[in-house]
């Protein structure tokens, strides 16, 4: 039986029988998919650790009629720091759930998992704001989804001077005086501005790369919050995990 290549990293996790498993994999070719982990509980298994949460390696899988099947893991990076704080746990699981829920199978997910490694490295191995990291990432997957703001010039008059509100009716920067008739118009100063761009269009691994003052972090926290549960059409809160 042919057998496949892939690299992926563990979404879900759940328990088979007396000592197998079945994981959610997201991969960069195949998309989301569902794979059996046999004896994968076992303390003896090759795979006990390539199958946990959130396990990132190299897999090689046979097709079977309805699922995958592991058959070897090589594991890269086990994101350990994430299973020794709860905070840090708690957002990664936030994160896990969004992908799980914008992920489908046999699609190219490439972009996303690169995303979604970094920001994960993020997390379990920076002090970084944690819901700074969880609006970055929001907003570039958003990006990646197709729901990219227009961020080069007010949307209604064209002009790129005093760009000082986002409106959500229109997906991208208005200047002050079309904000006037624009009652989803939301204020944000120019660092806030300047954020949206950068995470817009940043390369992958510099993302992260910007730090942003009090006052314009929370404005750009609230701004994406919006923007996102908007667009996915419900809330997202962190906190309904636990």
């Amino acid at each position: 039986m042919a057998t496949i290549k892939v690299k992926g990293i563990i979404l879900a996790e759940n328990n088979m029988g007396d000592y197998d498993k079945m994981v959610t994999m997201l991969t960069p070719n195949l998309g989301k998919i569902s794979c059996a982990a046999k004896g994968a509980r076992r303390q003896s298994s090759s795979l006990l650790a390539g199958t946990q949460l959130f396990c990132f390696g190299d897999y090689l899988l046979y097709q079977g009629t309805n699922t995958y099947h592991i058959n070897s893991c090589e594991t890269i990076e086990m994101f350990y720091s994430l299973r020794t704080d709860l905070d840090k746990l708690k957002y990664a699981m936030h994160i896990q759930k969004i992908i799980s829920e914008v992920t489908e199978e046999n699609e190219n997910s490439y972009r996303i998992l690169q995303l979604l490694l970094n920001t994960l490295y993020m997390i379990a191995e920076t002090d970084q704001d944690l819901d700074f990291i969880l609006s970055v990432f929001k907003l570039r997957l958003l990006c990646l989804l197709g729901y990219i703001p227009r961020i080069n010039g007010c949307l209604r008059c064209q002009t790129k001077e005093k760009l000082t509100h986002f409106s959500l009716r229109d997906n991208g920067f208005i200047c002050e005086p079309c904000s006037k008739t624009d009652k989803s118009a939301m204020n944000m100063l120019e660092s806030t501005k300047l954020a949206i761009q950068y995470v817009a269009t940043a390369p992958p691994k510099k993302l992260y790369s910007f730090q942003l003052k009090e006052e314009a972090s929370a404005e750009f926290k609230l701004i994406v919050k919006v923007f996102f549960d908007e667009k996915m059409e419900k809330q997202y809160r962190v906190d309904e995990l636990f």
